[in-house]
């Protein structure tokens, strides 16, 4: 999980073997849900209203320390990416109605609890432009408070029925064990690269299969289009986290508002990494210079530099960045067994602006 929001301290991106948990606070306006269509915009910018809304409702707190915990990352912002989704794929059904608005409330909430955790194990100061929660009340408070905030989503999810927390308990199982085995690293003798996406299967786009998936179920739509929806979120899930590898090597710190070449500082092994590394492996005498580049001291400025260029221009960014596409075009495919028209249309359009985004 990465957050270019927090890189430079990042999804719980760091211990030296992690990636930050991405936030996907840049792509995720309903703008670039829905494409060109401005009246579906309009129609899912009037619905998050009431989503924000209820987020509040549900976090309230009658004690001053949780109430202030609990809308610490609420209150900072972000785009609402999962909500978002949640509210597009119901339109293949009927999206007016309570339960659309409790699924989306629930995958946000989730998302929310998820971050403070990240946040207290990658020691990451900021999230979304504000301290982060453990800088303001230290790393129990805000532990407490992700788990406090998983409560709240349990309850909201509850209202939804059976199979509803059986999915919520599946996707916290799949966020929960893709943050371990990042931790842990492949066991011995697997494939690193597997091993990368499954932990970004795992820790982001899980969260973003269910938010598609409640969609569907909560709006009456077909039964048989929850499974395509499902597939194509876990996919542009994987795609959003392989685009971000490309960022922080390619875009200027004014693009992404960070540091450029920052997981390369933290050590974390995202793509473009685990493919040069094997380059060199495999006998490239380039790849070889690249990583003798990375494992040297990455402390200074320029140090960090010369690494990220030399990475940049390596063919193995090219290659990893045809592999985020790759992605995005499976998300795409997933979706054959959908009607045609602006649901569809608008999911196609957000798969194309993960991998086309330059922050």
């Amino acid at each position: 999980m990465k957050n270019s929001e927090r890189k430079g301290c990042d999804n719980g991106m760091p211990t030296p073997t992690t990636t930050n948990d991405e936030d996907m606070s840049h792509p995720a306006s309903p703008a670039t849900f829905t494409g060109d269509d401005a009246q579906l915009a309009a129609d899912i910018s009037t619905q998050l209203e009431t989503v924000e809304a209820r987020l509040y409702e549900v976090t309230e707190q009658t004690r001053r320390l949780p109430d202030e915990t609990s809308k610490h990352l609420l209150a900072a912002g972000g785009k609402r990416a999962r909500p978002n989704l949640v509210l597009l794929t119901a339109r293949l059904g009927d999206a007016n109605n309570d339960d659309i608005i409790d699924a989306a409330v629930a995958v946000e909430l989730i998302h929310l609890a998820s971050l403070y955790h990240d946040d207290v194990m990658d020691d990451a100061p900021v999230r979304r432009g504000a301290p982060a929660a453990h800088e303001v009340w230290g790393n129990s408070v805000a532990i407490l408070t992700g788990d406090l905030l998983f409560s709240k989503a349990s309850g909201v999810t509850a209202k939804l029925g059976p199979d509803a927390v059986r999915i919520q308990a599946e996707t916290f199982e799949r966020l929960v064990l893709g943050q371990l085995n990042e931790f842990a690293g492949p066991p011995e003798g697997a494939d690193e690269i597997e091993h990368y996406i499954q932990v970004l299967a795992d820790k982001t786009g899980s969260l973003i299969a269910t938010s598609a998936r409640f969609g569907v179920m909560f709006s009456g739509a077909d039964s048989a289009l929850a499974e395509p929806v499902r597939v194509f979120g876990e996919r542009v899930g994987v795609a959003f986290q392989l685009a971000d590898d490309i960022i922080d090597l390619t875009t200027t710190s004014s693009e992404s508002g960070k540091t450029p070449g920052t997981d390369l500082r933290e050590r974390v092994p995202t793509l473009p990494v685990l493919y040069v590394r094997a380059a060199a492996a495999d006998g490239d005498a380039t790849a070889a210079e690249v990583v003798d580049l990375l494992d040297a001291d990455l402390t200074s400025d320029d140090a960090l530099e010369a690494a990220r260029a030399a990475l940049a221009a390596h063919p193995v960014t090219e290659k990893a960045r045809a592999e985020a596409s790759r992605w995005a075009d499976e998300a795409k495919a997933a979706l054959a067994p959908l009607p045609e028209g602006r649901v569809k249309e608008s999911l196609f359009a957000f798969a194309d602006s993960v991998v086309a985004r330059t922050s």
